[in-house]
């Protein structure tokens, strides 16, 4: 959030603004923050095309994940393509990076491992350890992931293909490796979804971004 909300905790925030929502809406906003997964980071690395990442970001959203990571030209600035995105992006986290290494270096220590689609490897997706934290690297249509993120991610894989075309568009290859990495998060029990206090985390953001000025209204 860009507003400064300095000194107001979770309970305040909820208890001033829950009022001047229906209770649908609270509902909804509650149902959704209790299935994001922080488990799956998505890193999409000098995506130049507006309309795939904001694909990438529709998928995304939909499939219950949060955080997502952009990774871009310094000067470049992307804006989201409403169209395509549908709002997804309101309720994303996305960090922005001037560089790939800046990026892994900060997954890494948040504890994620760092898988990248990579057409030229053997592995596959089903070579990933999905109990870990997952970070995947989406790189651009033209070049793929660039060789400074090859070099120092964890892994490489691709999504196995049975005919002749050589790739997915990116905003298929995602939407594919989204589905797969939900089916194997909720094959682990009480691990798939956000703690409490992550819960409570994201249901205050949420409330907040509901509203134009919510610092106004606090």
């Amino acid at each position: 959030m860009d507003q400064d909300l300095t000194g107001f905790t979770p309970e305040h925030i909820i208890k001033t603004l829950a009022p001047m929502m229906t209770e649908e809406r609270r509902q909804r906003l509650d149902e959704v923050a209790a299935v994001r997964s922080l488990r799956l980071v998505s890193v999409l690395e000098n995506i130049y095309d507006r309309g795939n990442v904001s694909a990438v970001m529709r998928s995304f959203e939909a499939f219950g994940f949060l955080q997502m990571h952009l990774v871009d030209q310094p000067g470049s600035k992307f804006k989201a393509a409403n169209r395509v995105t549908r709002g997804a992006e309101k309720w994303l986290d996305v960090h922005k990076h001037a560089n790939a290494r800046d990026c892994v270096e900060k997954l890494r220590a948040s504890g994620y491992q760092i898988w990248a689609t990579d057409l030229n490897t053997e592995y596959s997706i089903t070579n990933i350890d999905w109990t870990k934290p997952t970070a995947i690297v989406l790189g651009n249509e033209k070049d793929g992931t660039s060789k400074e993120m090859l070099d120092i991610v964890d892994g490489k894989f691709r999504v196995p293909m049975l005919g002749f075309s050589q790739s997915f568009n990116i905003s298929v290859a995602a939407a594919l490796i989204f589905y797969h990495a939900r089916r194997e998060f909720d094959h682990l029990p009480g691990q798939a979804s956000v703690s409490e206090e992550q819960k409570r985390q994201i249901l205050v953001n949420y409330y907040l971004r509901c509203f134009d000025n919510p610092e106004k209204l606090l």
